[in-house]
């Protein structure tokens, strides 16, 4: 299911403990581990914390553009063309798809240049969340992207298969009409 703001708070409340000062210091790479270009809409820090605290635990590195140093103060094509960089780079992309970050501009280039760079590989899934249970409206085009949403365990959606998923968050492939399409999200990182 696709979480709530108000469920992802609950999912990740130890996030809610730490500043944005301390985030600054633990986006960036660790030997090892799968990278992820985390877009998002800079407005939503509560939202973007609490999935940084979610892939955190399953030992990722989150780059996020604001935290970089190199990054120009004000945005220009500099800035593009680093992103563009750093999408490239990164071993995934994943867009906190909040109702924010589907209207920014931003959001929708950086989906558009992370598509083309690691779509045919299924490096890209959208992390949707919503104000109110199933009420994420997306747009249109965003329903051709995997989604990460979690499952409580006793989801019985997937009953032609008579499988209880456990709990947890997954990466759902579109066409999911039985639990082979749901990858465990710890899983879908190391792909």
């Amino acid at each position: 299911m696709i979480v709530t703001e108000e469920h992802l708070a609950t999912l990740a409340w130890g996030a809610d403990i730490i500043n944005e000062s301390a985030h600054q210091t633990r986006y960036f790479s660790r030997a090892g581990k799968a990278t992820i270009f985390l877009s998002h809409k800079h407005d939503d820090f509560a939202n973007l914390k609490r999935v940084v605290f979610i892939l955190e635990k399953l030992n990722t590195n989150i780059y996020v553009d604001w935290l970089d140093n190199s990054m120009p103060k004000n945005t220009s094509g500099v800035t593009a063309s680093r992103i563009k960089e750093k999408i490239r780079k990164m071993d995934k992309f994943i867009l906190v798809a909040s109702d924010a970050a589907i209207e920014s501009k931003w959001c929708n280039w950086e989906l558009g240049y992370g598509d083309a760079q690691k779509y045919d590989c299924r490096k890209i899934a959208l992390f949707p969340i919503c104000k109110i249970q199933d009420q994420w409206k997306g747009k249109e085009y965003m329903s051709i992207y995997p989604t990460i949403e979690y499952f409580d365990g006793i989801n019985q959606r997937y009953s032609n298969t008579r499988r209880i998923i456990p709990k947890g968050f997954y990466c759902k492939y579109k066409g999911a009409e039985d639990s082979n399409n749901l990858i465990p999200l710890l899983d879908w990182l190391t792909l």
